[in-house]
């Protein structure tokens, strides 16, 4: 069939043309907006999951909804920061906010005291104004000036939070990979939006990360669990995933057996990244215009060669040849999560011993812990991708100290 026509996007945030089993989260968020919308208080989203479930999109829907509701959306996809870089984030992201909430000729006073707080929230780390440059106002002594990032951020959302509502509108937080927040980072954000919630404030955030970010961000401030929802999004029930598939196809005229479709599930496990991954490669080697089992399971081989090749090595080229080797013992045990100490068992190691090696790999974004003693792949099918790619365990042996 004609490449030009092919129907799914498998690439990093891209909407597919069929988006599936994502209207309870859709509906969440609308209630979110309509209930600040109306002066009434409604909790936050943290959304959570694996890699390649689909949160980046869902943010970008988010998005449209928002600016459909003539919202200003706030973007930022967190990375590893200091708080002089994150401030310089939130600032640069915040003065677009402001402009767009009241072109700088037609400020209130209410208007220019938020720019003055937002000087004010910038200039310890910024004394020559790059990143408020425009403004034309001073800093706003007394405001976001206190060299605390949670007193600041408050100070700074507060401000915008009463502009906003004087101009009768909302701004929404849309932040993705919140899981590299550090965590003063994410306990001066979480203090803020409470802020917002006591204050009656239209300012929001619904955010997006691996599914530790629950639990760091319980850590961070005991009421983050009132403030927040936490919707987690995993694979597609297979009727979903089935549609996923069949529903773009259909516009180009082309449809699947039923042999195909469950053949499709099986593989892919029901994960939208990897749905599109394997209509693409279906795609590719298909005649059609019905798609047969045979084609599914002739595209497998292409499918899984370009996971390997981008989605899983991109992640296992990262990790040092002790962190591979505890990869892969994972994987040993099984695409469930696992107890250190069995890790460490395959290793022939102890759990002491490797403790260091499984928190750099929490820290990188690999591993995350869904209880208490154990750990867990973030990417789906990771396992599987370790067996192939490293066919054999090889443990490096121990570094002796060196002895004076």
């Amino acid at each position: 069939m004609k490449a030009i026509l092919n129907p799914y996007t498998p690439n990093a945030g891209a909407q597919p043309q069929a988006l599936v089993g994502r209207n309870d989260q859709l509906e969440s968020f609308d209630l979110l907006l309509a209930r600040i919308e109306k002066g009434r208080s409604e909790q936050s989203m943290i959304v959570s999951g694996l890699r390649g479930v689909g949160k980046t999109v869902l943010l970008g829907l988010f998005r449209q909804e928002a600016l459909a509701r003539d919202w200003v959306v706030v973007e930022l996809e967190v990375s590893k920061h200091d708080d002089t870089e994150f401030r310089r984030d939130i600032a640069v992201r915040m003065r677009s906010a402001l402009l767009e909430l009241s072109p700088r000729v037609r400020w209130t006073e209410r208007a220019r005291h938020a720019a003055a707080v937002l000087k004010s929230f910038s200039v310890s780390v910024d004394p020559m104004g790059t990143w408020t440059a425009g403004l034309d106002v001073q800093a706003a002594e007394g405001f976001a000036d206190h060299l605390d990032l949670t007193l600041d951020l408050t100070d700074l959302f507060l401000a915008v939070g009463e502009t906003a509502k004087e101009h009768g509108k909302g701004v929404v937080l849309l932040f993705d990979e919140v899981q590299f927040l550090k965590p003063s980072q994410l306990e001066a954000l979480i203090q803020a939006l409470h802020k917002m919630v006591q204050r009656a404030l239209p300012i929001t955030m619904v955010a997006a990360g691996l599914p530790q970010i629950a639990e760091l961000a319980g850590d961070a401030k005991s009421y983050a669990e009132r403030l927040f929802t936490f919707p987690q999004l995993g694979d597609l029930e297979p009727v979903y995933a089935k549609e996923a598939l069949v529903l773009p196809a259909a516009e180009e005229g082309v449809n699947y057996t039923p042999e195909a479709l469950d053949e499709a599930v099986r593989i892919t496990g029901g994960y939208p990244y990897f749905i599109q991954e394997l209509g693409y490669a279906t795609w590719t080697v298909a005649e059609g215009p019905a798609i047969t089992r045979d084609d599914i399971l002739a595209a497998e081989p292409g499918y899984e060669a370009k996971l390997d090749a981008s989605f899983f090595r991109v992640r296992l080229d990262r990790a040092t040849e002790l962190q591979r080797a505890y990869l892969r013992a994972m994987a040993e045990l099984g695409s469930a999560p696992q107890k250190a100490s069995d890790v460490a068992n395959v290793m022939g190691r102890t759990s002491t011993n490797l403790g260091p090696t499984r928190a750099e790999l929490i820290n990188m974004g690999l591993l995350y812990t869904p209880e208490h003693g154990y750990a867990a792949f973030t990417v789906p099918h990771f396992d599987r991708f370790l067996r192939r790619a490293i066919p054999t365990l090889e443990v490096p042996p121990l570094r002796r100290r060196k002895t004076r």
